[in-house]
């Protein structure tokens, strides 16, 4: 069977930095499938398999096309039964929404201000004309006024951690002993900014930091095949 995991990169096609990408990449290893992984630009989006999607991950599974990483997992979930679980039954399911809305609107909300230019810089440059287009019409203002709020959102950082911070001083994942889908979720938004930026997001001796190393070496270092910025 053939499998396609859309993905996003800039000019270096080697270095795909799409958070929701990362999620599905995840998961995918956690069940023991094999894909290909085919990165693309922003400006490729819309065509990629006949204009199936406006936005990545899409992944072709054999004659199924499936967008976005929560509908992927659960694709994932449902047709492999027999492998590992994501979710660890329906609790996990409903755990993973709310850690899905927490990351998105708390700490991509964060991170996105911090490495938006770092994200311009390594585009083609038909993708950074796209890029700054269509973000500076989201934020209302120009790139280089958002890296200006970017300095303070990054001292601010840490402090939004916090509720995972504590939970991982008691165990080492989201999912307990060992990852679920949870925490490829978190993962995806801080290995996003990971390859994207060289500013430094994580501090060393964090409990944070300390979970980010082992889901980097999960499957084999999977989340290490890219380097950081």
């Amino acid at each position: 069977m053939t499998r396609i995991l859309y993905t996003l990169s800039g000019a270096d096609k080697t270095r795909h930095f799409s958070p929701h990408a990362w999620k599905t990449a995840l998961s995918l290893a956690h069940k023991g499938l094999d894909y290909q992984l085919e990165p693309v630009g922003f400006t490729q989006i819309p065509v990629i398999e006949n204009a199936a999607t406006k936005t990545v991950p899409l992944l072709r599974d054999g004659d199924r096309l499936i967008p976005d990483s929560f509908a992927i997992a659960l694709h994932l979930e449902e047709t492999y039964p027999d492998r590992p679980s994501l979710f660890g039954g329906e609790g996990g399911k409903a755990t993973a929404r709310f850690i899905e809305s927490w990351t998105q609107t708390v700490l991509q909300a964060a991170l996105i201000r911090i490495i938006l230019m770092d994200i311009h810089d390594c585009l083609e440059p038909v993708d950074q004309a796209y890029y700054r287009a269509s973000r500076e019409a989201r934020f209302g203002t120009t790139l280089e006024a958002v890296l200006d709020i970017g300095a303070a959102e990054l001292q601010a950082f840490p402090a939004r951690l916090e509720p995972l911070r504590a939970m991982l001083k008691k165990q080492n994942f989201i999912g307990g002993d060992s990852p679920l889908f949870a925490d490829y979720i978190v993962f995806g938004a801080l290995q996003w900014a990971r390859i994207t930026s060289p500013k430094a997001i994580l501090v060393a001796g964090d409990s944070v930091t300390d979970w980010f190393e082992r889901c980097l070496d999960l499957h084999d270092g999977l989340g290490r095949t890219v380097t950081a910025a």
